[in-house]
């Protein structure tokens, strides 16, 4: 188990918060052009999304680390954000909660001795995954999305410098 990816997932939630400095609230709503080539969500939804995204794979992790092969129950990102208001939703507030919970479990996972990132439950649509599995995709997550947004600026003419 490569520590340094504890440390990533760690530092996910300041990577995301400078990815949307500066941006006032229409450049987070600014929903792109279909032929833009960034994605169809806003950035505001995005940051909702990966907010939401955040809570469930923390969820997942700690029933890894606590519970015998728990149910890992997969989630309608669409339906979700269809749902649950992403628009009306606080971008700052999504950031401050991703920034703390990541914080929060990386603080376990330090501790937790390289074994345990074997320990495995059971997702209810792709099977077998294992703590580190879950790590992984978590950091791997942020990071795909943190790429449409830095694009999404790149298409509004506020690159970050």
């Amino acid at each position: 188990m490569d520590r340094e990816l504890i440390e990533q997932y760690a530092n996910g939630g300041d990577k995301l918060s400078l990815a949307i400095r500066g941006l006032t609230r229409e450049d987070l709503l600014t929903v792109p052009a279909p032929d833009a080539g960034v994605g169809r969500w806003s950035i505001q939804e995005m940051v909702i999304h990966l907010c939401d995204c955040e809570l469930v794979h923390a969820d997942r992790m700690k029933r890894v680390i606590a519970e015998e092969n728990p149910p890992l129950l997969a989630f309608d990102e669409n339906k979700w954000a269809a749902s649950l208001h992403y628009t009306d939703q606080d971008a700052a507030d999504a950031v401050q909660l991703t920034t703390l919970l990541r914080k929060q479990l990386a603080t376990a996972l330090r501790k937790l001795p390289d074994a345990a990132f074997a320990r495995a439950g059971t997702h209810s649509e792709s099977g077998r995954k294992t703590l580190e599995d879950l790590l992984r995709g978590a950091v791997a997550h942020l990071e795909h999305h943190l790429k449409f947004i830095h694009n999404k600026r790149a298409k509004m003419g506020k690159e970050m410098w």
